[in-house]
């Protein structure tokens, strides 16, 4: 068994591994029960997906390109976020006329 993911938690590890099971690499999550010992154990590391030796080459390869799919993703989000708000995600500026209905907050 070779470990060819360090998973973040436990529903991260069994994405992964759904993932590599979906293309037809057989996985399982190595650890997932540590983690309820967290407090007494180190709280990163515990949780892994491991697959057969003979299958390493094929799993890295899936999730190297799972990974440039979500590194696209969040790239094209950041551009379009930029797009829409001029470059500051934290930016809002509301509207400043934005109509009130009569008798609604007071305003007659």
């Amino acid at each position: 068994m070779r470990v060819v993911y360090e998973a973040e938690n436990v529903i991260d590890a069994h994405l992964v591994k759904s993932l590599l099971e979906n293309v037809g690499i057989p996985a399982w999550v190595r650890g997932e029960f540590l983690t309820g010992g967290i407090g007494e154990l180190p709280a990163q590391g515990l949780v892994a997906v491991a697959v057969p030796d003979s299958a390493e080459a094929d799993a890295r390869a899936e999730l190297a390109s799972w990974q440039a799919g979500r590194d696209a993703l969040g790239s094209a989000a950041d551009d379009a976020t930029r797009s829409v708000d001029g470059g500051d995600a934290t930016a809002y500026t509301p509207a400043q006329d934005f109509p009130v209905a009569p008798g609604i907050c007071g305003k007659a």
